[in-house]
């Protein structure tokens, strides 16, 4: 079994500005997740979450020690959230075994120790997307069906953002530390996501881009309102928003995103809106 783990500083905003296409990625785009047998982790300095990625295939993977954290065990002060985006497997924690199909999540409260990822079947292995945040208290550690997820409709055909926010570790779903976690999806002809746009700072974000044919991209917007860049993105990539710079996508077709978020509060609506007028 390999643990990769890859870890990235934080970037400032007079940063990022200055930062070229191949720099800007190298900085702020994750690649190289969901790889056959392994583990993938990136430790990332904003609000040191951790998001990668588990795709057991004959044999279990087992997230249990990691260096880069400087604790015996990953969880030792942590909390984590499994997200299954492919077929069928199963998450084994303490005595317990939590089934998850696709959209399905594990929210696994901090001192859970080892955590195991199954494969239902080897030849269609599950897609383990990971999420991780520093916790300073327990949480029960809660299975959430996508049927258990609070929906939250938003945007219209007519503005091309016509969307389902599935809220999955969320105050009014599931119980966490500082985690919040949930999958957007897209409603036939829409391709815009959160525009307007909005920041913030108190919160950092993550999103991975699921669900896209080999030849779809996503045009993921960052920077300051004043100072935006954009990123191109492939499917089941992820992208790192500091709390800084706006976070908006189009796309070329289809696709869905999974938003993480770590910071000072849980609270989902804690956003500085942007004007359009104010964009450049």
């Amino acid at each position: 079994m390999t643990i990769n783990v890859s870890v990235r500083q934080a970037i400032g905003p007079e940063d990022a500005a200055r930062r070229n296409t191949d720099e800007l990625r190298d900085g702020f785009l994750v690649q190289d997740l969901f790889r056959p047998g392994e583990i993938d982790l990136l430790y990332s300095h904003l609000d040191r979450m951790i998001i990668g990625s588990a795709v057991p295939i004959d044999a279990p993977l087992v997230l249990d020690a990691v260096s880069e954290t400087g604790t015996d065990r990953f969880l030792d002060r942590r909390e984590l959230v499994v997200l299954n985006i492919g077929p069928p497997g199963h998450v084994e924690t303490g005595s317990e075994r939590y089934p998850l199909g696709r959209l399905e999540a594990l929210y696994v409260g901090r001192g859970a120790g080892p955590t195991c990822l199954v494969s239902d079947d080897a030849s269609t292995p599950a897609q383990f997307y990971l999420v991780s945040t520093p916790a300073h208290r327990t949480c029960p550690t809660v299975r959430i069906g996508f049927e258990d997820a609070r929906k939250l409709k938003a945007g219209s055909a007519g503005e091309a953002n016509a969307r389902t926010i599935n809220q999955y570790v969320h105050p009014e779903v599931c119980e966490s530390c500082q985690v919040l976690l949930g999958v957007t999806m897209f409603e036939p002809g829409s391709i815009w996501n959160t525009m307007p746009a909005h920041v913030h700072d108190r919160r950092m974000e993550a999103y991975l881009y699921f669900g896209m044919g080999p030849e779809t991209r996503v045009f993921h917007f960052m920077g300051e309102p004043h100072e935006t860049r954009h990123l191109v993105i492939k499917d089941r990539q992820a992208v790192l928003s500091p709390g800084w710079s706006i976070h908006a996508g189009a796309g070329t077709g289809n696709y869905s995103f999974v938003w993480a978020m770590a910071g000072d509060n849980v609270s989902f609506t804690d956003m500085d809106q942007v004007p359009m007028d104010a964009l450049r």
